[in-house]
């Protein structure tokens, strides 16, 4: 997990992957306006959507 305290009682997700083309939209989703959103802290007010993804292995 990325925990972001800490301790290992912080919140984080489970990261898989890589990014290798397109960080610059990432980025645009982490300028995201955020709030505490069904119990949730920091969720996008808005959905971010993703129209397609490419697994290469």
């Amino acid at each position: 997990l990325n925990h972001t305290a800490e301790t290992s009682q912080g919140w984080g997700y489970a990261v898989f992957g890589s990014v290798i083309d397109g960080m610059d939209v990432v980025d645009q989703i982490a300028l995201s306006t955020t709030s505490n959103v069904g119990g949730y802290a920091d969720a996008p007010l808005e959905p971010t959507i993703i129209n397609s993804v490419t697994v290469s292995e």
